[in-house]
């Protein structure tokens, strides 16, 4: 949604991973379908032709599944990198690559850092990638959509969120691998490998950079396409860490997991904004999802063949029968500026997307005015394209939005706009104007504007009712 989010989620490739790993390994002794039932939170059901195995076949005396290893290019060990470790690594590697069906085609350099080390290197890339002040913008934004309080403090939550959850990750600038190393190479360690050594593969087969526009620049052009790219390498790397998992975890594997979330917590996740919550498992659950989708019908090499057509939006993630062929309608707003007088100026503008409607209908910042999953998931789906902009005035602190929405039909338009109605009617109270194809709400100094005409749907908010008309009278 908001192009400077988006380019936070670059800084991090697997913010969210421990707390994947615990729902994976909570529930793998129901084998995979029990898995997938579990996280086909808004894509049709699909099950994987392979199972993963009860906890009981998990014997580290019982003979594996081991395929043909095949020939790694040997990566030099770091002082701190423990022999033993690196050779953990390097047979990881081999497992990995081979399931996967990608051979390597260089060395990826490795380090193990502190939980403290690891603290310090993220504040070094936020102070260099973001900075308090655009934390403040972003929150100014997302309060506009009704996800936020404008004054939480963005900068500092997501130092303390990803210092508590990330295991490990792939610097995809850097191309070096980090793992997190608290007393051992355990489990927890060694599934995390097998996680991020993925995404080195991924890097040196298809450029995750370049060759995919996955960096900083493209992002903040198209950031729904980023989080469908996104989504196709979490899940991928997911899909693959369970395979891993499947075939050569070992018992004691097992163990050092589930007693690592024996006393594992996440304070800083549970009291998260709830979108926040939503949005940061999206690319692991959701792009798990499409990535089976794809699998069942040809296997890796169906996967493969996804990064030559990357996806566009996250409808086609949310909906993976509707890739490749399905593309969002694209059109985009005019400059607002000058219908809304001094010191207003555009603070961004960009695509909400399927995936944001739904957060915005079923997560927002008050609990009272959320839908049901159900209701915001259908109100969502029909989803055919949009445009929004923020505006602000630094001299008074207000803010305007507009988000104009193309819908597949005038059907799902209409349900939307019930929808919407209802969501907002439990923000703001009844709508002091209700007419079949406008609406408007007043609250404590906010403002609310709702058009319904044919498959179109326009939603202004602002603190006045002057900024809001002089928008809507200013729109094409």
């Amino acid at each position: 949604m908001d192009k400077k989010t988006e380019t936070r989620r670059l800084l991090i490739s697997c913010g969210v991973l421990l707390l994947v790993v615990f729902l994976c390994i909570s529930v793998v002794s129901m084998g995979y379908a029990g898995l997938v039932i579990r996280y086909m939170a808004f894509s049709p059901g699909s099950i994987s032709s392979t199972a993963t195995p009860p906890v009981e076949d998990l014997d580290p005396d019982k003979p594996q599944n081991t395929p043909n290893a095949v020939l790694i290019p040997t990566i030099p060990v770091s002082d701190d990198l423990p022999p033993e470790i690196a050779q953990q690594m390097d047979l990881i590697q081999e497992q990995v690559s081979e399931l996967r069906g990608l051979s390597p085609i260089s060395p990826v350099d490795r380090l193990l850092l502190t939980r403290e080390e690891l603290r310090q290197r993220l504040i070094a890339d936020f102070n260099e990638d973001y900075s308090p002040e655009e934390a403040q913008e972003d929150a100014i934004i997302l309060s506009a959509f009704g996800l936020l309080e404008k004054d939480f403090d963005l900068f500092q939550f997501f130092l303390d969120l990803y210092t508590e959850q990330i295991s490990g990750f792939y610097d995809t600038e850097a191309k070096e691998m980090y793992v997190v190393l608290e007393n051992s190479f355990g489990g927890m360690q060694r599934l995390t490998y097998a996680h991020e050594y993925v995404h080195a593969l991924q890097d040196q087969h298809f450029d995750i950079r370049e060759g995919m526009g996955y960096n900083d620049e493209a992002c903040e052009e198209d950031s729904e396409r980023c989080a469908a790219i996104r989504a196709v390498l979490e899940g991928d790397a997911s899909l693959m860490e369970l395979h891993w998992f499947s075939v050569y975890a070992t018992q004691q594997d097992f163990d050092d997991i589930q007693k690592h979330f024996q006393g594992y917590d996440s304070p800083i996740f549970d009291r998260a904004p709830a979108f926040i919550q939503q949005d940061l498992l999206f690319p692991y659950l959701q792009g798990q999802n499409f990535v089976e989708y794809i699998f069942q019908y040809g296997g890796w090499e169906a996967v493969d063949r996804v990064y030559s057509d990357l996806p566009v939006s996250t409808e086609q993630i949310l909906h993976p029968e509707r890739y490749p062929d399905i593309k969002p309608i694209v059109f985009d707003l005019p400059d607002l500026t000058p219908a809304t007088g001094e010191n207003w100026r555009e603070i961004d503008r960009g695509v909400v997307g399927e995936w944001y409607t739904y957060l915005i209908l079923a997560h927002g910042h008050d609990p009272q005015a959320r839908l049901d999953e159900q209701h915001a998931q259908s109100a969502a789906e029909g989803w055919g394209g949009d445009a929004y902009l923020v505006l602000y005035n630094d001299e008074k602190q207000e803010s305007a939005m507009v988000v104009v929405t193309i819908w597949e039909d005038e059907v799902e338009a209409s349900e939307f706009a019930d929808s919407f109605q209802q969501y907002t009617s439990a923000r703001f109270g009844q709508p002091v104007i209700n007419q079949p194809e406008i609406f408007k709400w007043e609250s404590n100094e906010t403002y609310t504007l709702f058009n319904i005409t044919a498959d179109t749907t326009t939603w202004i908010f602002s603190n006045n009712e002057e900024i809001g008309q002089a928008i809507w009278n200013a729109l094409p």
